[in-house]
């Protein structure tokens, strides 16, 4: 008989991964997996445990229990660096430097997606023009673009989107959709935290579901 297929290790994989604060449970314990080529999309409401169990994924709080691996490996430090691209609600950007300034001091720390040149992801995210403006001066929404533009040049192949569609337009959330269908064409995944309020990307997408918190 002929040997049967390997099939890959999921990009992601959670298994038992729960987490308290102060004692109190906020989510968990979950199991999940996000393969290459697919989004995960976590809803659930105010306090259901959406930003906590992104901000665990990405390596910013530690859990109290569960493994992650990624790509079949355990999730370490090094290895969430070079997978891992994390979008939260703010905007992790310098309100000092120009937005192009930003991007490229961001991707000489993280680096960048070949053959990716900042301008052209500014223009991409619709902020052609904005180049050397503060970041200070930018709305909400133009700083929300910068991020956008930010997590196009990362060459990491796991994005985690805290809702990435909050304070942007009719616009604005098309584009959201179209970086998220380009990423998973390339090979990547995306998990992507909503309350409901807009519609999924028109992509391979699973449903993970937060109960309220007690």
């Amino acid at each position: 008989m002929p040997d049967s297929a390997v099939s890959p290790s999921p990009l992601l994989a959670v298994r038992g991964l729960a987490f308290s604060r102060n004692e109190t449970p906020v989510f968990g314990p979950l199991d999940f997996a996000v393969d290459a080529n697919e989004a995960l999309l976590v809803q659930g409401g105010n306090g259901a445990g959406k930003t906590t169990l992104l901000r665990v994924l990405a390596g910013l709080l530690r859990p109290d229990a569960g493994s992650m691996q990624i790509d079949g490996q355990p999730a370490r430090h090094e290895l969430r660096a070079r997978f891992v691209a994390y979008l939260g609600h703010l905007p992790g950007l310098k309100a000092d430097l120009s937005a192009l300034q930003n991007l490229d001091f961001l991707c000489g720390l993280h680096g960048r997606r070949e053959a990716q040149g900042t301008e052209a992801a500014m223009a991409i995210v619709g902020l052609a023009g904005y180049e050397d403006a503060p970041l200070r001066t930018l709305s909400a929404g133009q700083k929300k673009r910068l991020g956008l533009a930010r997590l196009w040049l990362s060459p990491a192949p796991l994005w985690l989107l805290d809702e990435p569609y909050a304070n942007l337009d009719l616009d604005g959330i098309t584009l959201v959709n179209r970086m998220v269908q380009a990423h998973l064409r390339d090979g990547g995944a995306a998990l992507i935290t909503t309350h409901g309020a807009y519609a999924a990307p028109p992509v391979r997408t699973r449903l993970l579901e937060l109960g309220a918190a007690a």
